[in-house]
This record gives C-alpha cells, structure tokens and sequence, in this order.
C-alpha cells in the first residue's frame, strides 16, 4: 500500500476557509477519482509561529500503478484549483511513502 502525503503550510488568513474546502469539496474530488481506498488530515502541533498552520493530508491507495495514474490523470486539474482558489497562500511539498506495516499495536495485541 502507498501512503500519499501532502504537507500544506496554510496562512492563517485562510486556513478555517482552506480547512472547509478541502474537506467539502478538494478531498470528496480526489476520492470521487476511484484511486484512494481512504484519507485523513492532521495538523502539526509543534510548529513555530510562522503566520500559517500546517496540516498533512493523506490519500492511501493500492500501489503505485494507482498513484502514477492519478497524477498524470487528475492532479494538474484539481492542483491548478487549488493554486486558483488559494494562491499565494500556502506552500505544499508531497511525499510517497510505502506502507510497510499497519496497526502494528492491535496486531501486537491479539
């Protein structure tokens, strides 16, 4: 399984706006693609105070097939509206990563 993380540095100017439209419109059209099994957002607690406040949006999805095809099929157009809608109000890096074990603790514990 491949873990797609993307790290998004939001101005705090925007970010309860940014927050709301990922959640009701960017992610529901990154799932709506057919090539994430699941997603979350966490936000980074131990950050300095840069004016903004950084989240970690992740899509996991079967393998890297998968994720190849949504990038060269889907992400400029939902990327071209993210930068649309929040230009000049946020920096964002992506990383890939494998999965190499999941719930490790309750697997632990059986």
């Amino acid at each position: 399984m491949i873990l797609y993380n993307e790290t998004v540095s939001v101005d705090n100017s925007v970010a309860p706006e940014w927050l709301q439209w990922m959640k009701e419109e960017h992610i529901p059209a990154v799932m709506g693609t057919g090539f994430f099994l699941s997603n979350q957002i966490a936000r980074l607690l131990n950050e300095l105070d840069n004016g903004g406040t950084t989240y970690a949006v992740q899509y996991y999805c079967r393998s890297m097939v998968d994720l190849e095809e949504y990038q060269r099929d889907h992400a400029p157009e939902l990327q071209r509206r993210h930068q649309q809608r929040f230009e000049g109000k946020f920096v964002i890096f992506s990383s890939m990563l494998e999965v190499v074990a999941a719930d490790v603790e309750r697997t632990n514990q059986s």
